[in-house]
């Protein structure tokens, strides 16, 4: 039984909504459209806070990341217009990655609507349904006794099905009126787990199979959820590979795992996966990157046995015609599929053997000189405690963290990986903030590019001035957007266009916001500059500078450039 409560400001009651929805951290920038929620925020500041990010579009990569390490919705106030504008990338990135957040937006006064009145944009156009990648849903509160009903749908919409972003618009006017209106309770998803009949096929096809491979990903995962897929891989003896970006799903130093399924992708396990017989995806949407562009599996009828496991029933069909499409939440389908004796004896242990033999293989690098990325990723790691969170943008640096980074499953610390599948520059400080401040007995590492680190470097100010302590920012130094020069080489080599940079005095550039920095030329100094900054309890930027013919975890630009000039050649 909800009681009542006394009469308020609406943008209080919103507040407290929010707290009985457990929420104790909202981000944002804030904006004269909800001042009435900010007054809120500090009637209830010994419950909740408030953290003012430097931009919106930090703001709401903070909040998507609060969603990822949390599995509830991440928060973010924006206000109306140019607030909301730069908050889209952040709510972009939530869709694509399937990640729970509650974007509130400030709206101009309900008797101003429809005129075109200062900053006044239509949300449910500009996020709606017409515009399919940005929002599940779009609402906007006019009566301020059914705030507490709109927040509660929310948040419901945001967990439950495939997960994702909503916003929430909220008039000026409706935030100063008056409510006696009762906050609802703590919202939990209604979870959804796979028919007995279906569990019996994907069994059926299992022991049919030589040649299986499991892949897995998405979001709704917990502890749980990935201790049972664990053990459902070892009892079947399968080899898994984890979808772009969710590498955290299954332990990376268990045997029978083979490898990220992404960008950059190791060849073999791109043919091992070409090569199998049956697919077992639980989780992912199969998107672009996780299937090499759909060559992987051929949309829309791969050549392998495909079942999939999703979220969502709209994800089901819409790209691949699978053999099997069972509708579950990931917090049930791995418990479920858990329950499917194996058989004495299969017929692929040499399969999965191989399968993460490859894997270990790839770990092994070339030496590169002066400064050599495989050795500061393992370093990182070596060093770094085992709940480490790992935050990275978008950008060819990136691919030296999937490939050597070994990431734990959630069974053992939570979250460790913070990465954006939508491939958004400017991710990994806003991530690397959110979680230092959200849990703050954890060391955080984001690798950053220099073209991703400008994008959202400001965030290092946020971080400073909320007192984040273990976090350590590394940013690879090129002088190039690296992923843009690599496809020049590739498609236009030696024509290079629009990719270089002209950067700033990193090392400097952080002491600026209250960092600690030190900057590193050579692989010896690595090292030592990063065992001082774990040792410091300060947070601190690291200034890597590398040569920007080191372009990828395989290639050089010279070895690009030379292997188009050939192919043009002949």
């Amino acid at each position: 039984m909800t009681l009542a409560t006394p009469r308020r400001l609406a943008g209080h009651a919103l507040v407290e909504a929010l707290i009985s929805q457990g929420v104790d951290t909202a981000f944002g920038v804030p904006g004269e459209s909800f001042l009435a929620v900010l007054d809120g925020f500090h009637e209830h500041r010994d419950r909740i806070r408030f953290i003012a990010c430097r931009q919106e579009g930090g703001a709401s990569f903070m909040a998507d990341a609060q969603g990822k390490l949390s599995g509830r919705p991440g928060i973010c106030f924006v206000t109306r217009g140019p607030g909301a504008t730069n908050a889209s990338i952040g709510l972009h990135t939530a869709f694509q990655d399937s990640t729970p957040m509650i974007l509130f937006v400030g709206q101009v006064a309900s008797d101003q609507r429809d005129r075109e009145a200062f900053q006044e944009v239509d949300y449910r156009q500009m996020f709606g349904p017409g515009t399919l990648g940005m929002a599940k849903w779009v609402g906007e509160v006019h009566d301020a006794d059914r705030l507490p009903e709109y927040v509660a749908r929310a948040f419901h919409t945001a967990l439950q099905g495939r997960p994702g972003p909503v916003v929430l618009v909220l008039p000026e006017d409706m935030l100063t009126r008056g409510t006696d209106a009762p906050v609802l309770p703590r919202v939990e998803p209604a979870l959804a787990w796979p028919a007995p009949g279906a569990l019996r096929e994907l069994r059926s096809m299992l022991m049919a199979a030589q040649r299986p491979f499991v892949i897995v990903g998405g979001s709704g995962w917990d502890a749980v959820s990935c201790d049972a897929l664990q053990r459902f891989a070892e009892g079947w003896n399968l080899p898994v590979g984890c979808a772009f970006r969710f590498q955290d799903l299954f332990d990376n130093r268990h045997p029978n795992y083979a490898g990220d399924v992404g960008i950059g992708i190791n060849p073999k396990l791109a043919q091992r996966v070409i090569d199998a017989d049956l697919i077992l995806a639980i989780g992912p949407r199969l998107g672009e990157m996780t299937t090499s562009g759909y060559t992987l599996l051929k949309a829309p009828r791969p050549t392998q046995k495909l079942i999939h496991v999703h979220a969502g029933a709209e994800e089901l069909g819409r790209v691949y015609a699978a053999d099997l499409m069972l509708q579950a939440s990931m917090a049930c389908a791995a418990k479920a599929i858990e329950t499917l004796a194996p058989p004495t004896t299969v017929a692929w242990g040499e399969w999965t053997a191989s399968a993460h033999a490859d894997y270990e293989a790839n770990h092994i690098a070339p030496a590169v000189a002066p400064l050599d990325m495989a050795v500061v990723v393992k370093t990182v790691q070596r060093l770094a405690p085992a709940d480490t969170v790992y935050t990275n943008g978008a950008g060819n640096y990136s691919g030296w963290l999937h490939r050597y980074c070994r990431y734990y499953a959630l069974q053992h610390h939570g979250r460790t990986q913070l990465a954006p599948t939508s491939g958004a520059m400017g991710y990994g400080v806003p991530a690397a903030v959110a979680a230092a401040l959200l849990y703050p007995q954890r060391t955080v590492v984001n690798i950053a590019g220099d073209g991703d680190f400008l994008m959202t470097g400001q965030e290092l100010a946020t971080a400073s001035g909320y007192g984040a302590k273990r976090l350590v920012s590394i940013v690879v130094d090129n002088g190039t957007y690296g992923t843009i020069r690599m496809h020049q080489e590739r498609e236009y080599p030696g024509r290079v266009s629009g990719s270089d940079l002209f950067n700033p005095d990193f090392a400097a550039l952080a002491k600026a916001y209250g960092f600690e920095s030190s900057t590193v030329r050579k692989t010896a100094e690595f090292e030592p500059a990063f065992a001082a900054a774990l040792a410091s309890g300060k947070p601190t930027l690291l200034h890597l500078l590398l040569d920007a013919d080191v372009s990828t975890t395989r290639a050089t630009l010279t070895a690009m450039r030379t292997a188009a000039l050939a192919r043009k050649a002949g």
